[in-house]
């Protein structure tokens, strides 16, 4: 038997860990590993257009598995690609494994050719990142880089030359147990005592969920049941936490809805659950807030506490259920559950009614109809900006559809690359892209990749010809747009010359034909569908500088004759503002 080489051995720990692709772009400092995997029948070479690409697509992965994941990158050029997908993995707590391979070993440091230090480029968005400068390094090194990707929900780095994968692997080296799970996490008695201490003290409860409380539902159900709280939730938090909810009051943030905010404000206790939320302008700043988190780096960052508890959400509270009194007094709970009801009828729903004849589409409307043909489990991967907008206020959550989108991290482009990860998991299970015309365009290459394995993804592109969330930013600053439009192609034409299923949907009488041909098509499917750039976000709360950032822009723009464009505006949006 032929002895292994490193990089046969590096595949073989991959295997081991659970990994079944590994994605990414061939190059010469990666082909020792690529013909490994050639070799290995239990492992497959995934080769998309982008190394961006490869590193959103396994991010998406190992959030809908839970499992390991990995993607790779050629030296230099080709593994600084990966990063803006990495940092995306990382912030959002995937489980990844990012081969970054190097130049020749002896010429590091001498500025060869493609050269770069990605043992330093990628520290920041991982909790490691190393060099194997030596056989003797393998398999310890790829063992500690797994064991902190998956024990730290994050990415890890190995930086491999291709020499040193070609050459022989060390004799009897260690193969140690591969931590392939993270444990859960009690926390502490003193601090549960405090907990039920601040909660019994307290008439009015709020808790606040993120996606910390994923599996732990029933939990949260059951607590806020004895508590008589009204449950809100960050946007990361949705998918596990607000189907089967009769306490839910919506969503607090820039993209929120219903009356999450006032509930926050308005209660004497405030409890985080599972959430890193950004937006500390949108927690109060004058009523006791304690936070659950089993990340202990993250309590407190946020805003002030008066209790910081580490621990699993699901763990903390079933300690909590038995001990904490149960609330007779329902009124801050029904008060909150009415403004919520208001907020919805008043303005979640208003572009989705009545709206059926009005051309370009809205695309509110747009996501309503999606939302009631899509599968009871379908996986929905969601661009930054609107899509983000409309994906948080009409898709519906039941537990069984999963909503996955960079919303840590922020970035354009993520939908389609994280829906190849997510269709690779399973190819019966419907995967939806809700693409931005502009996310999209940024890495359409790997609309090729989904015809190349024949992924069955549906991508439903909202297609506004501008970068819709970039020109309200610029209104609430108080500019006038510039800068944001896009001149597209017929994005649906460009989809049956790759090879696939495209439509393209002006009108709203077409839409759900089209939609529902692209659902019954067996391969990859685009339906461009030209909707309303007037349509804006929003938000549930308006602040005196907000409007006065919008009259300012209106008035430039009055001044730059594009007073049409402002009435138009006003029409696609009067109902939808807040009344004071």
């Amino acid at each position: 038997m032929a002895k292994q080489n490193v990089a046969e051995q590096f595949v073989d720990i991959l295997v081991r860990a659970g990994v079944e692709r590994l994605y990414g772009v061939v190059g010469d400092s990666l082909n020792p590993v690529v013909d490994a995997v050639r070799r290995n029948s239990a492992i497959d070479w995934v080769h998309v257009r982008h190394e961006e690409s490869a590193a959103f697509a396994a991010g998406a992965e190992a959030q809908i598995t839970g499992k390991l994941t990995a993607c790779a990158g050629s030296c230099g050029p080709g593994n600084l690609h990966l990063i803006n997908g990495l940092y995306d993995a990382h912030r959002s707590m995937a489980p990844v494994l990012a081969l970054a391979s190097q130049i020749p070993s002896g010429e590091i440091g001498l500025g060869y050719f493609q050269e770069t230090h990605p043992d330093r480029l990628f520290q920041e968005c991982s909790h490691y990142s190393e060099l194997i400068s030596s056989p003797k390094q393998m398999p310890r090194l790829l063992q500690t880089a797994i064991q902190h990707a998956v024990g730290r929900s994050g990415v890890s780095v190995v930086c491999l030359p291709g020499d040193i994968a070609a050459e022989p692997a060390p004799e009897k080296a260690a193969e140690t147990a591969l931590v392939t799970s993270r444990p859960t996490v009690r926390p502490g008695d003193a601090e549960v005592d405090e907990l039920v201490r601040l909660i019994d003290a307290a008439d009015k409860v709020t808790l606040f969920c993120g996606s910390g409380t994923a599996g732990a539902h029933a939990e949260v159900m059951e607590f806020a049941e004895k508590i008589k709280s009204p449950i809100g939730h960050a946007l990361r938090g949705k998918e596990w936490i607000q189907y089967d909810n009769r306490f839910d009051v919506g969503m607090s943030g820039l993209l929120g809805y219903g009356a999450a905010y006032e509930a926050t404000h308005e209660c004497d206790l405030l409890i985080l659950l599972g959430t890193d939320f950004p937006y500390n302008a949108f927690l109060p700043d004058d009523v006791k807030i304690a936070q659950v988190d089993v990340r202990p780096e993250h309590l407190g960052r946020r805003s002030r506490l008066d209790l910081a508890v580490w621990g699993d959400v699901r763990e903390t509270l079933r300690c909590l259920i038995p001990r904490v009194r149960e609330k007779k007094n329902r009124r801050f709970l029904d008060k909150m559950l009415k403004k919520h009801a208001d907020a919805l009828e008043g303005v979640v729903k208003a572009y989705t009614r009545k709206v059926e004849k009005h051309v370009p589409i809205h695309p509110e409307y747009v996501a309503s109809v999606l939302d009631e043909l899509a599968d009871d489990d379908t996986v929905f991967t969601v661009d930054t900006g609107m899509c983000n907008v409309w994906a948080a206020r009409y898709i519906t959550p039941n537990g069984r559809r999963r909503v996955i989108g960079s919303f840590s991290h922020g970035s354009m482009a993520n939908a389609l690359p994280m829906a190849i990860g997510a269709q690779f998991t399973d190819r019966d299970r419907q995967v939806v892209s809700m693409s931005g015309d502009g996310g999209f365009a940024m890495l359409m290459g790997d609309f090729l990749t989904l015809v190349q394995y024949d992924l069955p993804v549906k991508v439903v592109l909202f297609n506004n010809s501008s970068l819709g969330m970039v020109e309200l930013e610029m209104l609430v600053a108080g500019l006038p747009s510039y800068g944001t439009t896009n001149k597209n192609p017929d994005f649906a034409a460009v989809a049956r010359a790759c090879g696939a299923h495209g439509a393209r949907v002006e009108k709203p009488k077409d839409l759900a034909g089209a939609l529902k041909s692209a659902f019954k098509h067996k391969g990859p499917a685009l339906v461009d569908i030209v909707t309303d750039p007037n349509a804006l976000s929003i938000p549930p709360r308006i602040s005196a500088e907000m409007v006065t950032g919008f009259a300012l822009s209106a008035s430039k723009i009055v001044l730059d004759g594009g007073v049409g464009r402002m009435v138009q505006m006003a029409r696609s949006n009067l109902r939808n503002v807040p009344r004071p």
